[in-house]
């Protein structure tokens, strides 16, 4: 498996967008974490609650509001992932420029649109 990726802000109701691309990242063969505020599983990916040091983290794929993100910030940066993607609605100037402070990409995007145009 390629681009190990945490999805923050992860969701056990099957509607949500956070839900769709844990599916979709593990159809595409992409090893998926997910942290959210409800513990439970999302097909075989177990959606954790406490903020864990996860190592080898490729990507972080944003599905929080930029004010739930706030508690996040030093997280993240901890996890030391090669990008962030922020994805609609995710937008954060503030935290952008902590990222790219320390090295880490900052991405405006959609992941479900990466993964189903293979730019993912």
């Amino acid at each position: 498996m390629k681009k190990r990726t945490l999805v923050l802000g992860a969701s056990l109701n099957p509607t949500r967008y956070s839900n769709i691309a844990i599916k979709r990242l593990r159809s595409n063969g992409i090893e998926t974490l997910a942290l959210g505020v409800r513990e439970g599983r999302v097909g075989n990916v177990t959606i954790e609650v406490e903020k864990k040091l996860f190592s080898d983290i490729d990507t972080v794929t944003l599905y929080l509001n930029p004010e739930r993100q706030k508690e996040y910030y030093d997280y993240i940066v901890s996890l030391q992932p090669q990008r962030v993607i922020f994805n609609p609605g995710t937008e954060n100037v503030e935290l952008i420029k902590k990222l790219e402070d320390h090295g880490i990409k900052a991405e405006i995007a959609c992941t479900l649109v990466l993964l189903s145009t293979r730019q993912y």
